[in-house]
């Protein structure tokens, strides 16, 4: 359940102007040249200059249109590049066309990001967007059916750098299929992985509306909640084993945004095991448990046995179902939210006291 690396994004990319020019001339072009790379695009650019040349010859006033259409036809035929979160480059030919999820957050990432079309297989649990649930099954994360994958014949596979096994994506990649690696360690990193993914997929547009519209509603919850009084926080993921997240991970910086504070933000590693007795010791104002799906679960009340435990003592005993919360996705700021919302509602019990206290006295 680890994570590995900061993921950082930066790709080198080269942005097009939309086909499909229609001008009212003598000479007409109704339908843009295909500007496919390999076979019929040489002869399409060839046949997009014979028609630029006519156009101009009639006009000169249609010079700059011509000029779009032939930037147009070379973005579309450049290579795509993007550096992923292992530091490598992937370079692609042309945007991806048969892509391979090869993890849930992922599959709801490209949907999101315009590029659901060209998803031709997803492991197992890519079930958001409803129609992802109609998609090949291609094994899971630990265990890849690469039979299968061969099959699909992707020109791209995407995969969670930490959730997914090496051996798996070694096999995968002696197969010649490129691999680009994704690991969201922020939440302005979810908006980046939407741009890149539309990039690698050619669906920029749509990918960049959905990166703004997640860095809107971000931004309204900072402003709202990040600088009220800090609650102390424990993020329970799991009961058997005690698992916990440190400061290094993704759901800590809801935490943060939401004007709390990681009680386990020190621990080494990002998923540490902790006892109760350290839990106890930790103080935590309010517990936020996840679970497996949708249902609150039964252990989180257990908390109310230790009546010495603040969270306990005032009922800050929150749930949040972890497809909102524990999935690297817009959806994210829906668990956010939720959050946030509900360590006010500590607040208002009481909790922060201390914290608004400190904030005095400095």
């Amino acid at each position: 359940m680890g994570y590995r690396g900061a993921a950082r994004f930066a790709m080198t990319i080269n942005q097009g102007f939309p086909l499909g020019f229609s001008w009212h001339s003598s000479t007409r072009i109704n339908k843009a040249p295909q500007c496919l790379p390999g076979g019929g695009a040489d002869k399409g650019h060839a046949k997009l200059q014979n028609s630029i040349m006519r156009i101009m010859s009639h006009s000169k006033t249609l010079f700059f249109p011509a000029l779009l259409l032939v930037f147009a036809c070379a973005s579309s035929r450049a290579e795509i590049s993007a550096v992923d979160a292992a530091g490598h480059t992937v370079k692609l030919p042309r945007p991806a066309e048969r892509i391979v999820s090869l993890a849930p957050h992922l599959t709801e990432q490209l949907f999101a990001a315009g590029a659901g079309g060209r998803v031709v297989g997803a492991v197992a649990f890519s079930d958001y967007p409803p129609e992802a649930r109609n998609l090949p099954r291609i094994g899971n994360y630990a265990n890849l059916d690469l039979e299968a994958i061969a099959a699909l014949k992707p020109d791209l596979a995407l995969a969670w750098q930490s959730g997914s096994h090496p051996g798996q994506l070694a096999r995968l990649a002696a197969l010649g299929v490129p691999i680009y690696l994704d690991e969201p360690r922020t939440l302005e990193d979810i908006a980046r992985s939407l741009e890149t993914l539309g990039a690698l997929a050619g669906s920029s547009g749509t990918a960049r509306a959905a990166a703004r519209a997640f860095r809107v509603r971000l931004d309204d919850l900072r402003q709202r909640y990040a600088a009220r009084p800090r609650v102390r926080t424990f993020y329970q993921v799991w009961n058997q084993p005690l698992l916990t997240i440190n400061g290094r991970h993704l759901i800590s910086a809801v935490i943060r945004l939401c004007g709390g504070e990681n009680v386990f933000a020190e621990s080494g590693p990002l998923t540490p095991t902790v006892s109760i007795e350290a839990v106890l010791a930790a103080r935590p104002e309010a517990i936020v448990a996840s679970g497996m799906g949708e249902a609150r679960p039964e252990w989180l009340d257990q908390w109310r046995r230790w009546s010495e435990l603040a969270a306990a003592k005032a009922d800050n005993l929150f749930f949040i179902p972890p497809d909102i919360i524990q999935r690297h996705t817009p959806r994210l700021l829906d668990g956010a939210a939720r959050m946030c919302e509900q360590l006010e509602q500590a607040r208002l019990r009481g909790a922060g006291e201390d914290s608004g206290r400190r904030e005095t006295i400095r």
